[in-house]
């Protein structure tokens, strides 16, 4: 065949995204073994039963056609009256563009604020996808670890040290993913200060903002910060909705009004019919509470199960869907560590490295399974970690 683009053939250019434990452990659950699924933020749970009636509503009302490129106005409507209260600022329909999910706001946004040849910085540790989607828009891209030891809380002055003259973006996601962190108001206030200065775009991903154990404080809340911040968001957590592709990118109206070109393109808008069922989970925040409840038992059940386990430090965790373990002092190779605990215990968790050096020796324990399943997932893992024997080098 032809030569494919580079741009393609570029999103991963190794050929190796770090899911290779999680594929490996899915392919042998499928092929009939008993293997506990903790490497993948994926629900245990189903969508709430009112999104569902919704959606089942207005596909027996004939909502099947075409909508919107920026999304359906009843739709935006409800985005608009969540960022607000997601980010503490006041927003207008024009400032949020609905997408398919928040992978595709993050690609928006990225596509927006980015030429070819133009460089970003990237806080780790990371979404898996971040590299990827920077390299999809030509860009060259720094990544700046944070420090187990801080909270993996950002380092301003190793931001601003890798700032460039073509720098024109920072991308952070706070509560984060992998690791649970929560960006303190210090953190923010420091890296709006270095945007300020150097009139840079922020890329905040704020998908786990209602999972974040405690108040939510988005950066585009700080002074100065509103004209230059993108806030990616997504239903998929929040409500429960991961399969459904409902997500929404706010900003500038200006900017915003650039991203439905974007759509045009692209998706050309959203299923009507979700669409309709999302907008009405928006309004009335159908399994908010629920979720958010349910997650924080699920992460204090774990924490206290695995307590006495002296080689385990937790680092991070305090909010979002995951738990981050250091496991440096029993084997500091975390996909060794994630491959021999799969083995050995039938447990697929995700190797830190694979969201970056900052998390390497580490892994990533996914919350998405009962608190039965959790609680035999961590006794598992004390006997592991009490019986592991590293191989010689």
């Amino acid at each position: 065949m032809p030569s494919p683009s580079s741009r393609i053939s570029g999103i991963i250019p190794s050929g190796k995204d770090g899911w290779e434990v999680h594929m490996a452990a899915w392919a042998r659950r499928q092929a009939g073994e008993d293997i506990i699924m903790l490497s993948v933020g994926d629900h245990d749970f189903d969508t709430p039963s009112e999104t569902v009636e919704a959606c089942v509503r207005a596909v027996r009302g004939g909502h099947h056609h075409y909508t919107n490129l920026p999304g359906l106005p009843a739709l935006r409507s409800a985005m608009a009256k969540i960022s607000t209260r997601c980010t503490g600022v006041e927003t207008s329909e024009d400032e949020v563009i609905a997408t398919p999910g928040g992978q595709a706001a993050l690609y928006a946004a990225v596509q927006a604020t980015l030429d070819p040849g133009s460089h970003a910085i990237v806080v780790a540790p990371y979404y898996a996808t971040y590299p990827g989607t920077f390299r999809s828009a030509g860009a060259d891209f720094t990544v700046v670890e944070t420090r187990a030891e801080s909270g993996f809380q950002p380092d301003a002055a190793a931001i601003e040290a890798a700032v460039r003259p073509e720098t024109r973006a920072i991308l952070i996601n706070t509560p984060n993913n992998p690791t649970g962190a929560v960006y303190t108001r210090r953190s923010l206030e420091a890296l709006a200060e270095i945007c300020r200065k150097h009139d840079l775009w922020l890329l905040s991903d704020e998908v786990y903002w209602t999972l974040g154990g405690g108040e939510h404080l988005s950066p585009r809340a700080l002074p100065g910060m509103n004209e230059r911040t993108l806030v990616i968001n997504s239903m998929s957590k929040s409500h429960g909705m991961t399969g459904w592709r409902i997500g929404w990118l706010t900003g500038p109206s200006e900017l915003i009004r650039l991203t439905i070109d974007l759509n045009l393109v692209i998706t050309y808008g959203l299923t009507d019919f979700v669409s309709r069922a999302a907008a009405e989970a928006l309004e009335n925040d159908f399994g908010v509470a629920e979720i958010a409840a349910r997650y924080a038992a699920r992460r204090k059940a774990f924490l206290a199960e695995i307590e006495g386990s002296n080689q385990i430090t937790v680092r991070g965790s305090e909010g979002g869907m995951y738990i981050m373990l250091d496991v440096r002092d029993v084997e500091p190779d975390c996909e060794a560590f994630a491959w021999n605990f799969l083995d050995a215990e039938k447990i697929a968790v995700m190797p830190g490295s694979s969201f970056g050096d900052a998390a390497a020796g580490h892994i990533r324990i996914s919350l998405c399974q009962p608190e039965p399943v959790l609680a035999d997932a961590a006794a598992r893992l004390k006997r592991f970690v009490a019986n592991y024997r590293r191989k010689a080098a």
